[in-house]
């Protein structure tokens, strides 16, 4: 990692090509900051991280092979130390909320990168946590909201899927009285009016993803 008067030394971990070349150009612009190396999946960041040991990551959540959350969890497993920024098209709550309790350090969407990118990283770099202002806002609207259970999670899968209670039933050995149950906590909890609200609002927030 580097001295005080190096450049902040990045990684860029995302499965996009156009986007890394982006980050990779707005990196290029700032006299204090330099890139290390460049990841597309979560297991390539990690032996990234661990060939370079970059003084900031920027992680992108969905990537094949292994996704970014498993990805910071990996890497902080082996570097508690490690500052990690993750870079999503997703505003919802829940994946903000996974992310920070897998150890990142700042947590920013894409489409404010131009305009904030730049700032996150030093304020990061410098040991501030950095959460974009709405993604914090909707993270405190439901901090005090009950989480959906791994189980109600996987019948909403199912459901958003296009599958009847039955199917839903016959695909997780449980009886469709249970599915029933599962779904009338899930539209509780999520406070949302039916099957199609619950599914939309679960996207929304990062709970399920289809």
């Amino acid at each position: 990692m580097s001295s005080t008067n190096s450049p902040i030394r990045i990684l860029i971990v995302d499965d996009h090509p156009l986007l890394r070349e982006g980050l990779s150009s707005l990196i290029a612009g700032q006299s204090d900051m330099m890139l290390v190396a460049e990841a597309e999946n979560g297991e390539q960041a990690l032996q990234s991280f661990r060939n370079h040991l970059p003084d900031i990551t920027l992680m992108d959540v969905q990537m094949p092979t292994m996704n970014g959350i498993d990805a910071i969890t990996a890497i902080r497993a082996e570097f508690p130390a490690a500052r990690i920024i993750v870079l999503t098209t997703y505003k919802g709550d829940t994946q903000a909320l996974r992310a920070i309790k897998a150890g990142a350090s700042g947590y920013l969407l894409k489409s404010m990168l131009r305009k904030e990118l730049v700032e996150t990283i030093r304020s990061v770099h410098a040991g501030r946590r950095r959460i974009a202002a709405d993604i914090a806002t909707e993270m405190a609207e439901h901090v005090a909201d009950d989480e959906l259970t791994a189980r109600e999670c996987d019948v909403l899968r199912l459901v958003a899927s296009g599958n009847a209670n039955k199917e839903v039933a016959a695909r997780m050995g449980i009886s469709e009285e249970t599915v029933k149950t599962h779904m009338k906590n899930v539209l509780t909890k999520l406070g949302a009016r039916d099957r199609t609200h619950a599914v939309v609002v679960a996207v929304k927030r990062g709970i399920i993803d289809i």
